[in-house]
């Protein structure tokens, strides 16, 4: 059992009934409007409370990102229960879990993945077709850096997102498309500004095929 205050039960409830009502864990302004806090830095400090006791887990820079680890029946928090955002188009310089870029959220099974799926992307163009990976499809992405040779990634080259199967090679990285009507990018990690520009956002866990 955890040790929770009587506030911090409440709050915990609160985001377990949302999840299960709406898919998504709610804002810290929908905290506020709730529980009467008079900002969204009070709810914020709840809920850093609620982590450090190993309720929840804040996923930093995600929209909604709140993670239950337990529930009242005082196991792990049921994950068919959560949705997963869909990322469409990704804003110049925003986080590619920044609220605009979120299109909608769907009810997914997160652990069906391996390892686990934190968002969706919406794939555009044909440069994957060959790794079965096609225009419209959704690829399931798990939020990570560390990535191998050989795994299919998304990666941010400066305000441009895309995915292709990552092979590093040394100092320079090569994204690789599965398509022969489309160019490997090559980036050199030792150029200061392009690794100021390279970003890997996550690694591709599964695809479903068009759009749910």
């Amino acid at each position: 059992m955890l040790k929770l205050t009587p506030r911090q039960q409440q709050i915990l409830d609160f985001i377990q009934q949302n999840i299960k009502q709406t898919g998504m864990p709610p804002t810290r302004a929908d905290m506020c409007q709730y529980f009467g806090f008079k900002s969204p830095t009070a709810a914020d400090d709840h809920l850093k409370a609620l982590q450090r006791k190993g309720a929840i887990e804040l996923l930093s820079g995600v929209s909604r990102g709140i993670r239950m680890l337990y529930t009242e029946s005082g196991s792990e928090g049921n994950t068919d229960e959560m949705a997963l955002p869909l990322i469409g188009q990704v804003a110049a310089g925003a986080p590619i879990l920044a609220e605009e870029n979120i299109e909608d959220y769907f009810k997914l099974d997160a652990h069906k993945f391996s390892p686990r799926a934190d968002y969706l992307l919406r794939v555009r163009g044909q440069s994957m077709k060959l790794a079965g990976i096609l225009d419209g499809d959704l690829l399931a992405v798990h939020r990570t850096q560390e990535v191998y040779n050989g795994q299919i990634v998304v990666a941010r080259i400066g305000d441009e997102v895309t995915v292709k199967r990552f092979k590093k090679t040394g100092h320079v990285v090569h994204l690789l498309p599965e398509n022969d009507d489309f160019e490997t990018i090559k980036i050199n990690l030792s150029d200061d500004d392009l690794i100021n520009e390279f970003v890997i956002e996550g690694l591709g866990v599964g695809v479903i095929r068009h759009a749910l």
